[in-house]
């Protein structure tokens, strides 16, 4: 027992990188050892596979039903709502464009599968009407991922829909969303020893070529957050918020460096709210609406990655996206991070979403999992800065819409009245 206590205490991405390190031994050193240790490894798919489907439906219809009070918000809802949709749309385009650029999945090798074969093309029609299911449970079975998206999104807008009757169904969702959220962490804690055989087969097949991907695909992400926040943000900030840019980020460095430091959109709110009261000027009635409604659903870093990332699979796997597939991929991409929880690496389990859409299965995306997730702590750690720069730059322009912009605070005149508490909403 002590020995499990001992085991457990140790934070989870260092007793993964323990299983890359223990892994990539096995497959130079003893990689006739390789298969043996494949269990595990399949184990963890499974795992994962066993999870996507309510991952996908309940997350997404829980995000939904987040914005229950948009209704009663009037302009400030609708506003932050259609600046995060924009601001995610454009994230997913740009890791997309990204990863077809500098293509850091061309040649990278997953366990020795080989280039998937799509079979018949569907046509956008087939493609359209497929979306909406005539069996839900079928498209469930089938893990139909446009299908469950459908369904998943007609589920939150019906429950808010439905007002004051539907409450008990958003609460449910709300709290099955919570529980899901815990079995991963269950489902997590065998992450160690599936990456070490997943590692461990893909280096006895591969070789360490493998890691140069790995590098490749850490420059695209780091690049892609830099022009997410450098190019986009920056560019609403000085059009609609009507801001100085430079003086923006000097303000926001404290909840982009605790974003870094967390990698969670959640821990990063108590500081955001600080961040955007006192330094920035943000009416307390804005920030209090547009931050905590941003944690849950302003996911740039999020998107972006899973954009790239889908870019990254494909190429791995040896596919050609055509333009159907880019634009389902977009699509898909939006949705899955609409609805991705706001916690560390969450955004894995998003990514079968938008490759089960364009009929990549269930199983070569849980190799691209086992492959990055050694890494992802890394990786999530970098996309979510952009994530909370979102945040921020849309308070920023809700505010200025609104006239609830203090210019003087923003440029240093005078202090805001200090917030009562950070995390009050």
């Amino acid at each position: 027992m002590n020995i499990l206590r001992r085991w457990f205490a140790i934070p989870l991405w260092q007793r993964v990188v323990g299983g890359l390190v223990i892994g990539v031994a096995i497959g130079l050193f003893a990689p006739q050892a390789a298969p043996w240790l494949m269990v595990f490894g399949d184990l963890f798919v499974r795992a994962i596979r066993m999870l996507v489907v309510p991952i996908v439906l309940i997350t997404i219809a829980a995000g939904i039903t987040a914005l229950g009070d948009v209704r009663k918000l009037g302009s400030v809802g609708g506003r932050t709502v259609m600046l995060f949709a924009l601001t995610t749309l454009i994230a997913v385009t740009v890791g997309m464009t990204a990863g077809l650029v500098f293509r850091p999945g061309e040649g990278a090798a997953l366990a020795g599968i080989a280039p998937h074969v799509l079979g018949e093309p569907v046509t956008p029609y087939q493609q359209l009407i497929g979306i909406v299911p005539t069996n839900i449970v079928e498209a469930l079975a089938k893990g139909d991922m446009l299908a469950i998206i459908f369904v998943s999104v007609l589920l939150g807008v019906g429950t808010l829909a439905a007002g004051e009757a539907g409450a008990p169904v958003a609460r449910l969702l709300q709290g099955l969303s919570a529980v899901l959220m815990r079995i991963v962490g269950i489902v997590m804690e065998i992450t160690p020893l599936g990456v070490l055989a997943l590692i461990a087969n893909a280096i006895a097949t591969a070789g360490l070529g493998v890691f140069v991907h790995i590098g490749w695909l850490a420059v695209c992400v780091v690049l892609a957050a830099l022009f997410q926040m450098l190019v986009v943000h920056a560019s609403l900030l000085r059009l609609v918020a009507r801001v100085g840019v430079v003086a923006f980020f000097r303000k926001a460095v404290d909840a982009l460096a605790v974003a870094f430091s967390t990698a969670s959109s959640s821990a990063t709110l108590p500081v955001a709210l600080r961040v955007a009261q006192e330094r920035i000027g943000v009416s307390r009635p804005v920030a209090s609406t547009v931050l905590p409604l941003g944690a849950s659903i302003g996911k740039d870093g999020t998107a972006m990655y899973v954009g790239l990332l889908g870019q990254f699979a494909l190429q791995a796997l040896g596919i050609t996206p055509d333009g159907t597939m880019l634009a389902v991929m977009l699509v898909t991409g939006a949705l899955a991070a609409f609805g991705t929880a706001p916690v560390p690496s969450a955004s894995l389990f998003m990514l079968t979403a938008m490759l089960g859409a364009v009929g990549v299965s269930a199983e070569q995306t849980a190799l691209v999992v086992g492959l990055v997730l050694p890494f992802d702590r890394l990786l999530d750690m970098a996309r979510t800065v952009p994530s909370a720069s979102a945040n921020l730059t849309v308070a920023t322009c809700v505010a200025r819409a609104e006239g609830a912009l203090d210019d003087a605070v923003y440029r240093g005149e005078r202090a805001a009245p200090s917030s009562a508490e950070p995390g009050t909403a």
